[in-house]
């Protein structure tokens, strides 16, 4: 089987994804052109070569549909004989989009494909695919009827929390470090090489700025000023339905509604040689599993042991993680079942502090990813997510050179 190497990463970086934000004016087709754009021009390869641009974005709606990914293609300029596809496999949608790429490369169906994915959650909202409509029907209700149903992924976390032992003073310190490393990361350059400046368009036009950080990112944080932020998800009639929670997840401990834009370029070792170009890191493994659905965030578990196991590998062998900060909880139940080293997790902060544009999510960490390794001489990183629906992938690479 051939191998699966990635040449370059590039992200947008992450506006607030609320009206005002500093991307909350950009389209979401032209935000994911820019940074197509810029993985060719930093590369230097002819656009033309790419196979397949598999592209992940979760509301594929208003603005993000009809396959945003290949009308960013267009947009990007690429030849038009060059194929998109967009795909939704929820938060993990673009970490899926590198594995399809991967494995196209893997099988010779592909020499070279881009994985990327948007998410400009200020100008499509969460849900808005779903039109207020049930997506579940009849046989999924009646199916976890028995355990209360399904619920949204606030009770998933609390749930969490609540069997993990996980307090409120767990949770606001985790997010406390999450800001605090991304603060230190900002202020120490280490994101510069994997972000691409964009005009700052706040729903009025472009300003004249460029946007070269993170926007979400508050220095200020921390356990004291945390603990003013009342329980995102409780109400008195959720407290008499699930009597054991205890409450404790909120908005300072969760993801930030984010807008991006992240893109990976794929490609055979060969196909990299013949163009003269320098792989960063290759794709030691992949995998992909299903879980419970009710807790639905956990999957992000029995992924890491699966990806592991796949590769011959244990936790000890991994220098960096990028664990998706959906949830607080998230984060420490996974680390308390798979003993991971917590200075190895997330070192330059994560979705609490730097945000969570959703589709772009995926691609946005494993630009974090191999540039921590870069950083920090590191020999083998680890990326995993949940996703909603009780899903999760996990990818391990190794960096080169």
């Amino acid at each position: 089987m051939r191998e699966a190497v990635i040449v370059d990463v590039l992200r947008t970086p992450i506006g607030k994804g609320k009206p005002g934000g500093a991307l909350s004016g950009w389209h979401p087709v032209d935000l994911l052109a820019e940074v197509l754009s810029g993985l060719v021009e930093r590369t230097g390869i002819d656009p033309g070569i790419v196979d397949d641009v598999i592209t992940g974005c979760v509301s594929q709606s208003g603005e993000q549909s009809f396959n945003v990914g290949r009308n960013a293609v267009l947009g990007a300029g690429f030849p038009e004989h060059v194929p998109a596809t967009s795909i939704d496999r929820q938060c993990g949608s673009s970490q899926q989009a590198l594995h399809f790429a991967a494995q196209g490369v893997q099988s010779g169906a592909y020499d070279v494909a881009i994985a990327c994915g948007v998410e400009v959650m200020s100008r499509v909202p969460m849900f808005s695919s779903a039109q207020g409509k049930d997506s579940f029907g009849t046989k999924v209700a009646d199916r976890y009827a028995e355990r209360g149903g399904l619920v949204n992924q606030g009770i998933s976390a609390e749930m969490i929390a609540a069997k993990w032992g996980l307090t409120r003073a767990d949770l606001d310190n985790l997010a406390t470090e999450s800001h605090r490393r991304a603060n230190e990361a900002t202020k120490d350059g280490r994101f510069e090489n994997e972000l691409l400046q964009v005009a700052v368009n706040r729903g009025e036009g472009p300003t004249g700025e460029k946007m070269t950080a993170d926007e979400g990112i508050r220095p200020s944080t921390s356990p004291e000023s945390l603990a003013s932020l009342k329980p995102a998800f409780h109400s008195d009639e959720l407290a008499e339905t699930y009597p054991d929670l205890n409450w404790v997840v909120h908005a300072g401990g969760a993801s930030q509604i984010s807008d991006g834009a992240a893109a990976v370029l794929v490609m055979s070792r060969e196909k990299a040689d013949e163009l003269g170009l320098t792989p960063r890191a290759v794709i030691r493994e992949v995998a992909v599993v299903g879980d419970d659905p009710v807790l639905m965030l956990t999957g992000v578990i029995p992924a890491t042991k699966k990806v592991l196991e796949r590769a011959g590998m244990t936790i000890d062998d991994i220098d960096a993680f990028e664990v998706n900060e959906a949830f607080a909880p998230v984060v420490l139940a996974w680390q308390a079942e798979t003993g991971a080293d917590m200075a190895k997790v997330n070192i330059n902060g994560g979705a609490m502090a730097n945000g969570h544009p959703l589709g772009a999510s995926g691609a946005k960490l494993m630009t974090t990813l191999i540039n921590v390794l870069e950083q920090t001489g590191g020999r083998f990183g680890l990326q995993t997510m949940c996703e909603g629906g009780g899903m999760a992938n996990a990818t391990i690479i190794e960096r080169l050179g």
